[in-house]
């Protein structure tokens, strides 16, 4: 399957904002549905509450900070290379 021009920029813009997203957030506060969906997919023990406590289990996710630059060098240079392609209709 070959990429047209427009799918290789919409992809390389989709990366860039995404990374700058992760840049510009510093944690994301899962709730109560997705955080037990985590911890039953890692296995994670530790995230359990005593019953007693009756408060919502919730994960917070804090993204590496590389993790923003790298998608938005990858959106980057997906974009401009979307530039350099010839034009396939």
């Amino acid at each position: 399957m070959h990429f047209k021009r427009q799918h290789v920029l919409l992809v390389g813009l989709v990366l860039f904002l995404v990374g700058l997203q992760f840049r510009l957030v510093e944690s994301f506060t899962l709730n109560e549905r997705s955080s037990r969906f985590v911890a039953a997919q890692l296995g994670d023990a530790g995230t359990q509450q005593p019953a007693w406590q009756g408060m919502p289990l919730r994960k917070v996710v804090e993204p590496p900070r590389w993790l923003g630059l790298a998608l938005m060098s990858a959106g980057a240079v997906l974009a401009g290379k979307s530039l350099s392609m010839r034009g396939q209709g």
